[in-house]
C-alpha cells in the first residue's frame, strides 16, 4: 500500500484534524461564574441574609456580629463609588457581591496592592489577594559562609 504523498491528508487523518479543532473551540468558551448555584447578578439581587446563608460559617458569623466602625465606613465608601481606588489598611473584610468589579488598594505592610474585585473572589477576605510575604531569592554563598567557600575565586 502506498503511503500519501506529503501535503495530502487521509480521510482518517482529516477526521482527526477536525475533531481536534471542534474540542479546542469547546474548551476555549468560559462557563458563566455561579456561586452556590447563583450567578453574580442573582446575588447582587438577593438580600444581605440570603447571601449569609451562601457564606462560610466564619464569614457568616462575622457579619452577624456586626461590622466595626472602620469597617462600616469602607463598606459603605466602597459602595458609594466616588473613588476610582479606594485604599485601606483593613485586611478583615470579607467581599461580599455588591463588591464586584470595584477596585481596592490593600495594605501589606510595606505598600498598597491594588486590584480589581472579580466574582470569584466572594466569600474571601480582602487580605487574601494582598499578601504580607514575599519569596525568598537566594544568591549563592557569600565569603566565609562554609568551609568550602574559602577556596573560591575572589574577584
Amino acid at each position: 500500500m502506498a503511503r500519501p504523498t506529503k501535503g495530502v491528508a487521509s480521510p482518517k487523518a482529516a477526521r482527526r484534524k477536525a475533531r481536534k479543532k471542534k474540542s479546542s473551540i469547546a474548551a476555549r468558551r468560559k462557563k458563566e461564574f455561579t456561586f452556590q448555584g447563583f450567578t453574580v447578578e442573582q446575588l447582587q439581587a438577593m438580600p444581605l441574609d440570603e447571601i449569609l446563608l451562601l457564606l462560610t460559617s466564619r464569614a457568616r458569623r462575622s457579619y452577624k456580629r456586626g461590622l466595626n466602625e472602620e469597617e462600616q465606613v469602607f463598606v459603605e465608601r466602597l459602595l458609594a463609588g466616588n473613588k476610582p481606588v479606594l485604599k485601606t489598611h483593613r485586611r478583615e473584610i470579607i467581599i461580599l457581591p455588591n463588591f464586584v468589579g470595584k477596585k481596592v488598594a490593600v495594605y501589606n505592610g510595606k505598600q498598597y496592592m491594588e486590584f480589581e474585585i472579580k466574582p470569584e473572589m466572594i466569600g474571601h477576605y480582602l487580605g487574601e489577594f494582598a499578601p504580607t510575604r514575599g519569596s525568598v531569592r537566594h544568591s549563592g554563598p557569600g565569603v566565609g559562609a562554609t568551609r568550602s567557600s574559602k577556596f573560591m575565586p575572589l574577584k
